[in-house]
């Protein structure tokens, strides 16, 4: 079975860091993106970050110079570091997997809460 499973969420004061994890099956990184999403109002997702399977990455204007995505092929595990996190970044992150069909694999997501 597909199954991605995020982790590291939590509170963190404003101009905090937090590093979201995401385990997923070997197999996906092999042909696929991985990348974070955001839920926004209106139950949609939004794209915080992406990488391909060829290491590209790319990320949305809102989160560039204080986010940064990686994965650890050996590990099959997808990171976010999140730095100078602002309270508009709480949102629930979730962890997502897609190829070239575009079919999307998610994870059940995690809660990011910035507050002082």
């Amino acid at each position: 079975q597909v199954q991605l499973v995020e982790s590291g969420g939590g509170l963190v004061q404003p101009g905090g860091s937090l590093r979201l994890s995401c385990t997923a099956p070997g197999s996906l990184f092999s042909i696929n993106s991985m990348g974070w999403y955001r839920q926004v109002p209106g139950n949609q997702r939004e794209l915080v970050a992406s990488i391909t399977s060829g290491g590209s990455t790319h990320y949305a204007e809102s989160v560039k110079g204080r986010f940064t995505i990686s994965r650890d092929r050996a590990a099959s595990t997808l990171y976010l570091q999140m730095n100078s996190l602002k309270p508009e970044d709480t949102r629930v992150y979730y962890c997502s997997s897609w190829g070239k069909t575009e079919h999307h694999y998610w994870g059940q997501g995690t809660q990011v809460t910035v507050s002082s």
